[in-house]
């Protein structure tokens, strides 16, 4: 049940990133939990893929930041714009990991909870993307 419910999000995501391991496997239409599980994975990737992407052009905005603030010299000795980031995606990224294990649980020790796990993953990873996008957006 919970498959048919997050599958359709699936199919929505970006192209599979590799070949299948087992010929005729299709994500488009996933009809056993083996290639439902790989094709969640796939997806994960993607997202993954997408998320360093964006992570490039924020890290290289914040350093921007950083150097634009240089002239404060040393009257502002908070943490810089990078290593704020750094730090909060650090913290992401142990968040992502232990939330999605968590999520994945639903299914504990089931076919379904690589699945479950991939899918939470990606989910959060391209929310976590937008995030990252909206650090450099220029409002207006």
């Amino acid at each position: 049940m919970i498959a048919s419910l997050i599958l359709p999000l699936l199919l929505q995501s970006a192209p599979m990133q590799e070949a299948p391991p087992v010929p005729g496997w299709n994500c488009e239409d996933p009809r056993y939990q083996q290639e439902m599980n790989w094709c969640a994975a796939q997806d994960y990737v993607a997202a993954d893929a997408e998320l360093n992407a964006q992570w490039k052009i924020t890290a290289a905005a914040m350093k921007a930041q950083d150097a634009s603030f240089a002239e404060y010299g040393d009257n502002d000795i908070r943490e810089g714009f990078f290593e704020s980031l750094l730090e909060a995606q650090r913290g992401w990224l142990r968040y992502r990991d232990a939330h999605c294990r968590l999520d994945g649980y639903t299914a504990r020790g089931g076919s379904m909870e690589p699945m479950l796990a991939s899918f939470c993953k990606a989910n959060l990873t391209r929310l976590r993307t937008a995030e990252l996008k909206a650090l450099v957006e220029t409002p207006g």
